[in-house]
């Protein structure tokens, strides 16, 4: 059985309207379970009219509650993009000390938690020095 064959559990973070979805769908990976974490209520109103199969968990902050209180399936890819205005060049770079950038916290805890076999974080163009340290975590 081939990857294209296989299907997959996907674990999306900061989802927005979900456009991993369409990616994923348009590189031919066939998705078994879609869990989605996202607050803005009309980013969810999108997902869920063009994706009404992905099931919503609500906060990344809450996201590890979740899995020890539910018996849900093992993911095999973790998808994700958190917060990046602190670690923009175009913002003021206040990088871990802004609030949104301890988000990225989140997808480490959940990624050592859950160890998805597959994970992508994507997020800017940003000093060398916190790319490294994203980069080891």
């Amino acid at each position: 059985m081939s990857k294209y064959e296989r299907r997959y559990n996907v674990l999306s973070l900061f989802s927005g309207c979900s456009m991993d979805r369409v990616a994923l769908d348009r590189v031919g990976i066939n998705v078994r379970h879609h869990m989605a974490s996202e607050i803005d209520k009309y980013a969810i109103q999108v997902a869920r009219k063009n994706h009404p199969d992905i099931h919503h968990i609500g906060d990344v902050t809450r996201c590890e509650r979740f899995w020890t209180e539910h018996n849900y399936p093992k993911m095999d890819i973790m998808i994700g993009g958190s917060p990046c205005q602190g670690f923009s060049f175009a913002g003021k770079q206040l990088n871990f000390d802004d609030p949104r950038s301890k988000l990225f916290f989140e997808f480490v805890k959940l990624k050592n938690l859950l160890k998805p076999k597959y994970f992508l974080l994507e997020n800017v163009r940003m000093k060398k020095e916190h790319q490294d340290i994203i980069s080891l975590l």
